[in-house]
Parts: structure tokens; sequence; C-alpha cells
């Protein structure tokens, strides 16, 4: 029956090996349980109110749990579904200011209904199967890109300089423990996947939340070092949940409250980013699990973009702000995963951190982010389809691979290949391979890219 349903003989996967990627992608996603709620505890709105963390723990694993399983049983698709990174800062510090935690939450609810009618619409796969096949793989590449620099930055081995934008650890040099811990966890990884060891990222990542909790209670450590995460073992296994933010929302009084323009040009963002974010990733972890075909489509995708917005709906009505499919569901894919039925496992384990929190901590970022980077290394192999000696081409693509770690979003690298792409294409005088969605594509990534100033001519 799970054969059937979940194709796993035609996706050529078994249920283990589904099992075991399913579980990979939680353990590499998790840590959002708990940073979403940090961003958006950290911000007041436009009264001075500010949310209970302990509610938004619940809200942020129940939403996941929820999209993610839609995702499984709907898309059939090997993807996991949280708040999405970005999502919840342009929600916290663009949206809640000017109105109630209600009222920005509601906007996040027309935000999923918008992106909803363009998938049910077509639209949306229609604009997706309007970028090339090239900036496609392009786009895979810059993502693996992002997701090894958000691993390398959140485990300390990357950071911000003091001379220069970045530089190796915080002081210029490798210190600490949990960096320590880090090249401990990475090297380890590689070692095991390089031997071709089943579940190596796994266990790699199992095998260092032992090690980082063992160094954490056996060493002076500065409070803060290991990130949002502290390794310890918990008090207590079971934590209530409290379900106080499900149904705080408010659709229309953002609009009143704010004014239409200032809530326009919020919902604006939020469509834009969660639609081109999730299209890049869709496209990116697809084509790393062999699953776009050779026009570069993705099976099913029209259910896939339409559980995508159902998660925003989800996110918004339970006050997690807008989910989205996590780009770390390729940690997963690397570990073998394939079909909805890894999903069913990543929802299930996000379902349980609402009564298992303590144990959501335990996992610190120096444990799995060689995961991240692992994985992106894999990625980085689709770069082999890039025809990079053609010169229509070959600057898009690059723009589309740089931009996504350089200013640490999926969305700005897409918008800038999808222009010069097209650009490129008209002073070429080749109009007629410039699809007409391209068009409105890159015209609306323009005004996305211009939206401050926009902002400020029409106020």
């Amino acid at each position: 029956m799970l054969d059937r349903f979940f194709e796993l003989t035609g996706r050529g996967t078994t249920v283990g090996r589904e099992m075991r990627g399913g579980v990979t992608t939680f353990v590499a996603m998790a840590y959002i349980v708990l940073l979403n709620p940090i961003i958006l505890a950290g911000a007041t709105d436009g009264t001075g109110a500010r949310l209970s963390i302990a509610q938004l723990t619940t809200s942020t694993a129940l939403a996941a749990a929820v999209s993610t399983l839609l995702m499984a049983v709907v898309g059939n698709a090997p993807f996991g579904l949280a708040a999405g990174l970005g999502l919840n800062a342009v929600v916290a510090y663009q949206a809640a200011p000017h109105m109630t935690w209600p009222e920005a939450m509601g906007l996040v609810v027309l935000e999923g209904l918008v992106i909803i009618v363009l998938a049910v619409t077509g639209l949306r796969t229609l604009i997706m199967n309007a970028i090339p096949l090239a900036l496609k793989h392009a786009i895979s590449v810059g993502i693996g890109l992002f997701i090894a620099l958000i691993g390398l930055v959140d485990a300390g081995f990357v950071a911000r300089g003091t001379g220069t934008p970045v530089q190796l650890g915080a002081t210029g040099h490798l210190t600490g423990w949990p960096v320590a811990v880090f090249c401990f966890g990475l090297l380890l990884m590689i070692a095991l996947y390089a031997r071709r060891t089943p579940g190596a990222i796994l266990i790699s990542i199992i095998l260092t939340a032992i090690l980082a909790i063992a160094v954490n209670s056996l060493a002076r450590i500065a409070p803060g070092s290991w990130g949002v995460v502290t390794p310890r073992v918990p008090e207590r296994l079971i934590a209530a949940p409290d379900f106080a933010l499900v149904g705080a929302f408010d659709v229309t009084g953002g609009f009143a409250r704010a004014g239409a323009l200032t809530a326009a040009v919020v919902l604006f963002t939020l469509v834009l980013s969660g639609f081109f974010d999730a299209m890049g990733t869709i496209i990116g972890v697809s084509d790393e699990a062999g699953l776009v075909d050779e026009r570069g489509q993705v099976p099913r995708l029209g259910r896939v973009l339409t559980v995508d917005g159902v998660a925003g709906v989800v996110g918004g009505s339970v006050s997690a702000s807008a989910n989205t499919v996590f780009v770390e569901s390729a940690a997963g894919v690397g570990e073998g995963a394939r079909t909805g039925l890894a999903s069913v496992a990543t929802g299930a384990l996000l379902g349980l951190t609402m009564l298992v929190t303590p144990l959501a901590s335990v996992v610190p970022a120096a444990a799995a982010a060689p995961a991240l980077v692992l994985v992106g290394a894999l990625m980085m192999t689709q770069s082999r389809n890039v025809p990079w000696g053609d010169p229509d081409v070959a600057v898009p693509a690059f723009l589309t691979i740089a931009l996504m770690p350089f200013t640490y979003s999926i969305t700005n690298g897409v918008g800038a290949g999808v222009i010069v792409y097209t650009l490129v294409k008209a002073v070429r005088g080749r109009l007629s391979e410039i699809p007409w969605l391209l068009w409105i594509v890159s015209l609306v990534f323009l005004a996305y890219f211009a939206i401050d100033w926009l902002e400020e001519v029409f106020a």
C-alpha cells in the first residue's frame, strides 16, 4: 500500500531510506522550532505587546507538522515545511510595528490565500515552467552555496569580520569548543559519506550532538557560545503545549490600522518572498532528488505549490508566521529521501516537538550544521549542467548562484538571474526565446528590488 501510494519503487527508494531521510530533514530543520519564537518574540507590535515564547514554540511546531504532513499526502514530495526565515523577519519588523500581532498574522493568512489562488489557477506553475532550464540548475547550485554558508555561519566557522565582510571564525582564527565540535562533525560526516555508510548524515549528527553535550558539561564555555541551542541533558522530557495563539489573527484590521498602502506593501513583500523562495527551493531540492524531468519540470508541481500556499495560511492562523518549503529538506534528500513518505516522518517528529520541546533543544548548530555544508557541496554538482560557454546564460547563471549566499536570500538570486537573462536575450535580438511570462516576472522583480523607492514615491 505504501509503495503504491508514495510510488516508492517508481522513484527507486525504500521505506527504510525514506524514514532515514525524513528523520534527517527533521534534525536539520528542528532548530526553527526554537529560532522562530526568538525572532518573533524579539519584536513588539504597534501597541508595544510581545508574543510569548512558550506559545510561539507550540504554534511553530504545530504549523510545521500540519504543513509537512499535507505535503506528504497531497504533494508526495520529500519537503519539510516550517516558518520561513526572512518571512518571519518581515512580519516581526515590517508589519508588527504598524499594527497588532493578530493583524500582522492576518496579512500572513492573506499571503497564503494569494499564493493558493496563483497555484490553483495554474499561473504559479506556468511561471515556474517559464524559468529556463539552465537557470533552474543555477538555482540548485546557488541554494547549495547558500545552505553551506548558513551552516558555516551557524557553527561559528565563518563570522562577520572587522575589516572584511566575513572572516574565518570570530577572531580571524578558529577558536572555541563549539567550532571544534563542528569541525569534528563535518570531518566525520565527510568520512562516513565517502565510505558510503548508510545514514552517514544522521549518524554524524547524533554522534556530534552527544559529543557537544559531553564537552558542554566538562569544559568552561561562555553562555551563548553554542548559539540558539545549548547542548545539555534536558531536565525533563515532556512539556505541555500552549495553544493560546491558535486562531489569533485578523485578516482586515491591518489595512484599517496601518493604512492601505503600508499593509499592501507588506503583503506584496510577503507574497513575493514566499512565492520565489519556495520556487527556488522546490526546484533546487527536486533537482538534487532527481525528480526534475528532461524538460526541467517537477512532478505534481501544482499540488506541491498549492500545499505551499496552504502552509502560509496555516502558519498565519496559529501566529507562527508564513510556513514554506524548507531548504534544509536537501539534507534528507542527500540521505536518500525521494517521496512524501519521508515527509510523513518529518511531520510526525515535528508534531512530537510540541510535547517534547526539551529534547528539541539538545542538538546545537555545531552538530546540525555539517549536514548543510555537505549537502551544499553535493548540490554544487548541478553546475555541470549549466552551459557556461553560452553567453546568454553564463552571466545570469552566475548572478543567480552568487547573490543567494552573498545577500542571504534565495529570492534575490532568482530575481537577478531572471532580469539579466531577459535583458541579455532582448539586447541580442532573441525576443522569440523569451516566454511572455518571463517579461512579467522580470517586471515584478524590478518592482521588488525598488520597493523602498516605490514606497517613498507613492506614500
